[in-house]
């Protein structure tokens, strides 16, 4: 298809009008220097038992094999730093999942977005992404100039820290560019010094070691050694970001889809051990919460009262 170059900048208008947060635009091709990481990643088994992640490694690291001629990549992100956060005298679980399912609601707004470009360009071809399919998105994010990816293996916003959610779209139209920036975590450590499991070193994590990772992805028992070392996580962790001096000031979103959901900010130790099955379904249908399900949460519970 010919550039289309000259409805970039109307591109970028409409995200923000939809109410994303920043949006940025790299070249679709091939990642050669991720390429090799991710293989290296991956044969020193940090991914634990995610074996989705050696999946489709071609897919992963050229998006033109998952979008025949795509030629861009649009890159957004989505602020979900909550109004409230949880009482101290709880089971905590991570920001993203206080309200409803971030895959739904980013993935409802990307729609919007390429929709509008359709009406710019109506024969593109695209696909939408929300952390649903093999796709690199803080390598792309980081590419297209919307951050950096961090000590703590997150992308990192000047403006907005790294409470952020990443979409993108994979489309075969030729847009501008935009180019990375520089990495501004310079000699801070306070993201490896807090990680009470020592998942993390400079750029690199150990899904094995990691909380959200032992939470969330981790089958059947936790090994022993984890024992009081959770800090009463019982979904994710937020402790990388929350020490993070870029984050120090981040602004609250205004999403309502991710207003937290009432029990999340009054429930205390209690309210969760005494939580049923039918509640859990009921209380967090269509949150992140789901995907675990009431057992893994229990198990969870279990393990760190």
């Amino acid at each position: 298809m010919n550039s289309i170059n000259p409805h970039t900048e109307k591109i970028k208008h409409k995200a923000l009008e939809i109410g994303f947060s920043a949006i940025g635009i790299s070249k679709a091709e091939y990642l050669e220097k991720e390429s090799k990481q991710l293989k290296n990643w991956l044969q020193d088994g940090f991914h634990g038992e995610m074996k989705y992640m050696e999946n489709h490694f071609e897919k992963r690291t050229d998006p033109r094999k998952l979008v025949d001629n795509a030629k861009s990549v649009i890159s957004v992100l989505y602020n979900y730093y909550p109004p409230k956060v949880q009482p101290e005298n709880s089971y905590k679980i991570s920001k993203y999942a206080y309200g409803r399912d971030y895959h739904l609601v980013v993935k409802e707004k990307l729609y919007k977005l390429f929709d509008y470009i359709k009406t710019l360009e109506p024969e593109a071809k695209a696909r939408i992404f929300v952390d649903s399919a093999p796709v690199m998105e803080k390598v792309w994010a980081a590419k297209s100039g919307l951050g950096w990816i961090g000590k703590n293996t997150n992308l990192i916003s000047k403006e907005h820290g790294s409470f952020l959610f990443i979409g993108e779209i994979i489309i075969d139209i030729e847009l501008v560019a935009d180019s990375p920036i520089k990495d501004y975590c310079g000699n801070c450590t306070k993201c490896l010094d807090a990680c009470p499991t020592k998942a993390l070193s400079p750029y690199k994590l150990d899904a094995r070691k990691c909380i959200s990772y032992l939470t969330i992805e981790k089958k059947g028992e936790i090994p022993e050694n984890f024992k009081n070392q959770w800090n009463d996580w019982i979904f994710g962790c937020d402790i990388c970001q929350d020490v993070c001096p870029w984050n120090s000031k981040a602004s609250v979103h205004s999403e309502r889809d991710f207003k937290p959901k009432p029990e999340i900010i009054k429930f205390l130790r209690l309210d969760w051990e005494k939580l049923t099955e039918i509640d859990f379904n009921q209380i967090f249908k269509e949150s992140p919460l789901e995907r675990p399900k009431f057992d893994v949460i229990n198990r969870n519970i279990n393990f760190i009262k």
